[in-house]
């Protein structure tokens, strides 16, 4: 789904869930073949799982660092997540759109609030359901064992996961992450419709007055 010239308003694409519902392993395969779409790598304070990598999973920074960012409006939005910061940067993400790609954001409910209170005309939001509940927890113990997370961390994961699931209606899509290549195949066609929406096509009235000349 490459548009080899692209003639539309970049967008800023949100993919967000509960917890465990994948949208990180989504956000990858959206990334894959698809030379137009740039993943905005956020800041975090967390400590990197095993197998991340600094710079390319997540830019990995202190708490003193990122809050001093805060102090100086350098984030486009953050927010406080099981008791880590996550943040993606202004300079970051401008120079994705100035390079005329898409721009995708793998955030939570809260960085999607601040997206949309700076009202952007090019941002489209998209959540993520899983199939079931127990798929949820399922997914989370399967993660414990990938990266060492205890079962405190599984526990409160679950319990916040009814607060994270409420936010669905603020968004203008929602994918049930059943099968994830239909997952991501669902996505894909709500991002090439949302490129082509009139408001977004960078050329279209050169193109009618050219045609109507």
């Amino acid at each position: 789904m490459n548009d080899e010239n692209l003639n539309h308003e970049p967008l800023l694409i949100v993919v967000s869930s509960p917890s465990g519902a994948g949208k990180t392993s989504v956000c990858r395969k959206l990334l894959e073949n698809n030379d137009n779409i740039q993943i905005s790598i956020s800041a975090t304070t967390r400590k990197p799982r095993k197998n991340e990598v600094d710079g390319i999973d997540y830019n990995f920074i202190s708490r003193d660092d990122f809050q001093n960012k805060i102090k100086n409006n350098e984030f486009l939005e953050y927010a406080e997540v099981f008791d880590n910061f996550y943040g993606s940067l202004s300079k970051d993400v401008e120079k994705i759109t100035k390079s005329k790609k898409d721009v995708l954001f793998d955030i939570d409910w809260q960085g999607t609030q601040q997206l949309y209170q700076s009202k952007p005309s090019n941002l489209v939001s998209i959540f993520i359901l899983p199939p079931s509940k127990d798929e949820i927890e399922n997914r989370l113990r399967q993660r414990k064992v990938d990266s060492g997370d205890d079962e405190s961390i599984i526990n409160k994961r679950m319990s916040k996961f009814k607060d994270e699931i409420s936010h669905w209606v603020e968004y203008d899509y929602v994918v049930i992450n059943n099968k994830l290549k239909t997952c991501v195949d669902e996505i894909l066609n709500i991002i090439y419709v949302e490129r082509k929406k009139r408001r977004r096509q960078l050329n279209l009235v050169n193109k009618v007055r050219e045609l109507t000349s």
